[in-house]
């Protein structure tokens, strides 16, 4: 547990990042020694996606090879992967899995890696590309969710504590495999952090283009969205100015639409592949909708993806290894609700004018921030009450916990999670939760609410804190461990993991 700073200390931000960046490293050097440990020791499940038959376009008996070790990680969703980077999108159903890791992979291979093409066939160079820009984006990450939690939270311990947490996920297993999870929480962790340091264009690049590493990319348009609605309502009803109102809203539209259109372009792509010039008797059921929509076709065709359709009595082993993360997100979720009932239910608007102030780029516009003046002198009385925050937690780890009632004065206590900074961040692992858990396999919610900020900074406030609140912290330090443990034994050995 890391000890709380004194008040009087500044945040040593350069020094916590040279701990994330430690802590990032060994994480990832764990993972990738657990995998080749228990590659070796286990018997894989199955080994039949170790084989590559030749590509379709080029079609060559001859072409067919053995395995190389590096090829041994090669399992589950990484066969997709490493097949479109190879080949290209052969099949309907590759569709599935966008373009951006593979497209990653194969650039790297015929420029960073290219050296290396004498001794490695296109396969093998193609894994060794993955593990590299995966652990690599996945290091990455962790500095940026550092930096997202120093601005959100406004404290270097709580960050710091949350960014271990993070580096150390249940899901840690997919982030050193060839999988999208480490690109997209790199673009994803990115994106947040511009958006709330005030750079929209910058955080709409990053938004967009995690769209093209996973699907739920372009729901990060909602932080632009709740923005916006903020902002304008701010034009219209506080300063009574319609025309600013109306420059806010095209512009949130056009930066929405930004974030949109890779994954549209996406599809297009597939609808131009699949359907386009093909004899009626080849034309898929999709290419004739209304809106021909691959991806979601794809989900429910192959996959068996849709509202309640995974609530089987067979399915009971799945929820019960995703209960622990969809635990933990509707904790979050429901303590930041019941501690401010009256911002989560009005989305923020009911929030004072002197908190969404404070640094809250979805309530100020660039047209309009010379009035951050005006709360000055408030901001200084806050900055004197987080510094008595800051004193009683002190007091707190020195033995007065006994005394210390966390639900009788929750704002006082956790200023940061609280905050109105916090609320689209709540909202959007809200629903993200809650498609994993009525629509999608429910089982892969450790990975796909993995890459949510609230999850690590409630839990970081959870074990900021001794006392009975402090067990949690050891209960979910050990879920992730066991998860780590759990998923580099059966994922790599192809046995069902999330």
């Amino acid at each position: 547990m890391v000890e709380t700073l004194p008040h009087h200390t500044p945040p040593p931000p350069n020094h916590h990042q040279v701990l994330v960046l430690k802590s990032a490293i060994c994480s990832r050097l764990l993972l990738v020694t657990l995998i080749i440990l228990f590659r070796t020791l286990v018997s894989p499940y199955d080994t039949s996606a170790s084989l590559n038959p030749p590509c379709l376009s080029t079609p060559n008996p001859n072409s067919t090879t053995h395995p190389s070790p590096l090829e041994n990680g090669v399992v589950w969703d990484s066969v997709y992967f490493l097949r479109i980077a190879q080949c290209g999108y052969e099949y309907e159903q590759t569709f599935a899995f966008l373009p951006l890791l593979p497209l990653s992979l194969s650039l790297s291979s015929h420029t960073l890696f290219a050296f290396l093409s004498p001794f490695l066939n296109q396969r093998p160079l193609l894994a060794l590309s993955a593990y590299v820009i995966n652990n690599m984006a996945f290091v990455l990450a962790a500095l940026y969710f550092y930096k997202l939690s120093l601005t959100v939270l406004k404290d270097p311990q709580i960050a710091l504590r949350a960014t271990v947490f993070f580096c150390f996920n249940p899901a840690s297993i997919f982030y050193s495999s060839i999988y999208s999870e480490s690109l997209y929480a790199l673009l994803c962790f990115g994106g947040m952090y511009h958006f709330m340091s005030g750079g929209n264009n910058l955080a709409v690049l990053f938004f967009a283009l995690s769209g093209c590493a996973r699907s739920n990319g372009v729901l990060n348009a909602g932080y632009l969205c709740f923005q916006t609605m903020h902002r304008a309502y701010h034009a219209m009803f506080q300063e009574k100015r319609v025309t600013l109102a109306l420059q806010i809203v095209i512009a949130g539209a056009l930066r929405t639409a930004c974030i949109f259109a890779p994954f549209v372009a996406f599809q297009a792509y597939g609808y131009y592949n699949m359907c386009v010039g093909r004899s009626p008797d080849e034309i898929r059921p999709w290419c004739k909708a209304r809106i021909p929509l691959l991806y979601n076709y794809i989900q429910s065709h192959y996959w068996g993806v849709g509202f309640l359709r995974y609530f089987q009595l067979k399915q009971l082993p799945n929820f019960l290894l995703a209960s622990p993360i969809l635990s933990l997100a509707l904790c979050s979720v429901v303590h930041y609700a019941k501690s401010r009932p009256q911002n989560f239910l009005s989305l923020g608007f009911l929030a004072p004018m002197e908190e969404k102030s404070r640094g809250v780029v979805f309530l100020l516009d660039e047209l309009s921030r010379s009035k951050e003046a005006r709360s000055v002198k408030k901001s200084s009385v806050r900055v004197e009450a987080e510094h008595s925050n800051l004193r009683r937690r002190k007091n707190v780890s020195k033995g007065d916990a006994a005394n210390v009632h966390l639900e009788s004065e929750p704002a006082a206590i956790w200023p940061g999670y609280l905050s109105a900074s916090v609320l689209p961040f709540v909202l959007h692992l809200g629903f993200m939760a809650c498609t994993a858990f009525f629509i999608m396999h429910v089982q892969v919610s450790t990975r796909f609410l993995s890459a949510s900020p609230p999850l690590y900074w409630f839990a970081s406030y959870i074990m900021a804190y001794p006392g009975k609140y402090s067990r949690w912290g050891y209960v979910m330090w050990a879920y992730s461990i066991a998860y780590i443990f759990l998923g580099s034994l059966l994922f790599s050995n192809f046995y069902p993991f999330t």
